[in-house]
């Protein structure tokens, strides 16, 4: 009877560990998010009006913090957005010369880690501490996953990768910060007589 006992508790384990219960989701994400990044997961080259010679038409690098996901965005165009699964963020970076080379250089840069990556169609949030990329192809949608300290200390494959999408996430705080510090002119000027 023992036995039983224990084996029907070790089963029980088991079917948690292996899908007998559904898990919760870590983050409540914000709506005008989810539709933001089902936009870019399902991207397609006819919206982009690209060659059918490209490889990669966007990349996607997400990082799980306590409080919530930030998703980095690069397409192909130099198009460059950061934007967080509980609201807010910065569309539309790559408007900016330095943003929008830096996205452009990072799309490049993903073409080169596709191998190291496997196909997908179901596009999950990371885990905390944990960095996931998606590149978007022609041909579908490829990830990888690794915690944010191996990358970050170039102990995974995809840090070269991690590193140069920290270069447009740079880029992107710099030029955000330059528009806060221009002045602004008067909130009711009226035009000179």
């Amino acid at each position: 009877m023992r036995i039983l006992i224990i084996m029907a508790a070790f089963l029980s384990i088991l079917s948690r560990l292996f899908g007998g219960e559904p898990s919760k989701p870590i983050y409540k994400t914000a709506d005008a998010y989810d539709g933001l990044r089902k936009q870019i997961l399902e991207l397609k080259p006819e919206q982009l009006n690209t060659p059918t010679n490209q490889t990669v038409l966007a990349l996607v690098m997400e990082t799980g913090y306590p409080e919530a996901v930030a998703t980095l965005v690069a397409v192909m165009d130099g198009s460059a957005s950061l934007y967080f699964s509980n609201g807010g963020g910065i569309i539309g970076a790559g408007g900016n010369p330095e943003p929008n080379t830096a996205a452009r250089k990072l799309v490049a840069k993903a073409a080169e880690f596709q191998s190291a990556c496997t196909i997908t169609t179901v596009f999950p949030l990371p885990a905390k501490d944990h960095t996931r990329f998606y590149i978007i192809t022609p041909k579908g949608v490829l990830t990888s996953e690794a915690t944010e300290a191996d990358l970050g200390n170039n102990r995974h494959r995809m840090s070269p990768l991690f590193h140069t999408a920290h270069e447009l996430l740079a880029q992107i705080r710099l030029t955000e910060e330059k528009k806060k510090a221009e002045p602004r002119g008067p909130a009711s000027a009226s035009p000179p007589r």
